[in-house]
């Protein structure tokens, strides 16, 4: 979890969010100038019932009176017309602005590289993307602006209170230093209460993902009052972090408003004490210092709440520009964008690892002809989607080279490589929506003709025929719909449509039935014809025809050749492995 500085207002982190802000500088600026008028107008207004009072009512002077009540009216209209444009405007500032960084996030985020996602959970990345922005907004809605018009607001009201009276001003003033104590120790409180909440926020949206998306594993093991225990416990965080947010505030608000009180309780002793006595401190003044004193420590007692809002906000832009300026995405430099791939691959000496001092892949070096089929065999974390991953860069390599066509593969540019391998694995994800769109993936280009001409040609358009809607049938997420063998045929016409110049089957055809596997062995005979494909099997009964085996053990090749020659190594490790899923297959 990345650390944040958590300050108040950072220059540094705010210019960079003005960046986004400057499309809409015209709205900004208009907003800043409301809170200036917005600050006049409010001040006005009790000066205006200190005329109505002292040169109208006590001198019972009615007949100028009515036209001062009318300004008071007016001046009260404009003030909430320009609260209103405040309000809607800051509001829409806030929407348009987080609109583009959780667009701009989004598209971070889809090119990070994999080991990004290893790294960080999913929950985590929703709950960046969607709560963290929507903090964001709070700084222009509640935040930055709303405590720009309280400041002017408040100078306003202590300049006219200390040119009518610095006296009563003084008595005012005096109350200051209690608030303005309560309101840091506030702060401070509620920033730690705060970041609490959203570390609580982010543990929860995490759980949730991740226990929905493996509700399976959940009910099959009967882990469901087990997790229904820690879902509580984890809820019981949440609220407690929460409750202490309350906590806090139903302590700090009682001692602003004895503060307020206290303050109008000073005022009407002192001012009344002194007009009574026939000194300078008129009625009329004291109710203008009455007025303004609740214009002056309203906002001062929300100042604390603005601030901590504009405190969140800036911990949660930091989150985000801690994804915006993280630079782990695959280099894209390659500037080749052949229209195809003849199909030549060579690995010469490559080394990875995921995690540093933990090599995956050691020395390995290869070479896959053009149209040829290459099979790599091998126990579990021995490396071979490893290698997959690589030619599709989602990984970069550590040493070495990987050459496609004779070409470094980080010559060519990523969306080249991407476009013309395609790619099926054991795990089919299929996403909420219909057949077609799913195949084609929004790509223009592939028409429903297209669609059903491949479909035809796998054997699998009457299948698909047959589901209500046909091919607007909407899958539901993940595929929760298909089976594991209908969702496989599906990723084969994906690919089929696409038609790539390269072909990887990683563990196609496992767990699937009988039915579904021969119309999968019968796609991808077809799909690979003519095309350079490497396929991952641990039943290897399906790779009798490859052109070339490699058998891999933690990360190195230590077998290879057609399958025959592999049988024909005596004490081989692939020859063994092959004579136990013999055995395993006729008992």
């Amino acid at each position: 979890m990345e650390k944040v500085k958590g300050k108040i207002f950072d220059i540094k982190l705010f210019s960079k969010l003005l960046v986004f802000v400057k499309p809409y500088n015209n709205t900004f600026y208009g907003v800043m100038f409301t809170a200036i008028l917005i600050s006049l107008f409010s001040t006005l207004t009790p000066y205006l019932l200190k005329v109505v009072v002292d040169d109208y009512i006590l001198v019972k002077n009615y007949e100028g009176m009515q036209s001062i009540i009318l300004l008071m009216m007016l001046v009260l209209l404009f003030e909430v017309i320009f609260m209103y444009l405040f309000t809607y405007y800051a509001n829409w500032l806030g929407q348009k602005v987080i609109k583009d960084i959780r667009v701009n996030v989004f598209q971070k985020i889809v090119k990070f590289k994999m080991s990004f996602f290893d790294k960080n959970a999913v929950g985590r990345l929703v709950t960046r993307t969607v709560n963290d922005i929507e903090t964001i907004a709070s700084i222009f809605s509640q935040g930055l602006f709303t405590i720009i018009a309280d400041i002017l607001k408040m100078i306003t009201v202590l300049t006219v209170m200390t040119v009518i009276s610095p006296e009563l001003t003084l008595v005012v003033i005096s109350i200051f230093p209690v608030l303005i104590f309560a309101t840091r120790i506030f702060q401070k409180t509620m920033k730690t209460a705060f970041e609490k909440v959203r570390r609580e926020v982010a543990n929860l949206n995490s759980f949730v993902q991740e226990r929905i998306s493996g509700v399976k594993i959940v009910q099959i093991f009967n882990r469901e009052k087990v997790e229904i225990d820690n879902f509580n416990q984890i809820n019981i965080k949440h609220r407690d972090a929460w409750l202490r947010t309350v906590w806090i505030n139903s302590i700090f608000f009682p001692i602003a408003e004895i503060s307020t009180s206290i303050c109008i309780g000073l005022l009407v002793w002192y001012g009344g004490f002194n007009n009574l006595n026939g000194e300078n401190i008129s009625l009329g003044t004291l109710f203008l210092f009455i007025s303004m004193s609740g214009l002056l420590f309203r906002p001062l007692r929300q100042i604390a709440d603005r601030f901590n809002t504009l405190q969140m906000g800036m911990v949660s832009t930091e989150r985000i520009f801690n994804i915006l300026e993280d630079d782990q995405q695959i280099k894209d430099k390659g500037e080749l964008k052949d229209s195809s791939f003849k199909g030549l691959i060579e690995f010469k000496n490559v080394n990875f690892s995921y995690l540093n001092n933990q090599e995956v892949l050691s020395n390995i070096s290869f070479i896959i002809n053009p149209g040829e089929s290459f099979a790599i065999v091998g126990p579990t974390g021995s490396g071979k989607t490893t290698i997959t991953n690589l030619i599709t860069k989602f990984y970069e390599i550590n040493t070495g080279s990987i050459l496609i066509d004779g070409k470094d593969i980080d010559n060519y540019s990523l969306e080249t490589v991407r476009s013309k391998i395609g790619i099926i694995l054991q795990d089919v994800f299929l996403f909420a929506d219909t057949i077609f769109n799913n195949i084609t993936l929004f790509n223009e280009n592939i028409t429903l003709e297209d669609v059903e001409n491949a479909a035809k040609e796998l054997e699998i358009h009457e299948f698909i025929s047959s589901l209500p809607g046909g091919y607007s049938f909407n899958v539901s997420e993940r595929g929760t719909t298909l089976s594991a063998g209908q969702k496989q045929l599906i990723a084969f016409l994906r690919v089929l449509v696409n038609n790539p110049d390269i072909l990887i089957l990683d563990e196609a055809t496992s767990s699937i039935d009988s039915y579904s596997e021969d119309l999968i062995k019968n796609a991808t005979k077809k799909i690979t014809k003519d095309k350079t494909s490497i396929i991952i099997a641990h039943r290897l009964s399906t790779i009798e025809s490859a052109n070339k085996i490699i058998y891999m053990e933690n990360g190195k090749i230590l077998e290879s050749g057609n399958h025959k020659e592999l049988l024909n190594i005596s004490n081989g490790k692939f020859k063994k492995l092959y004579e136990e899923q013999f055995v395993d297959e006729l008992v």
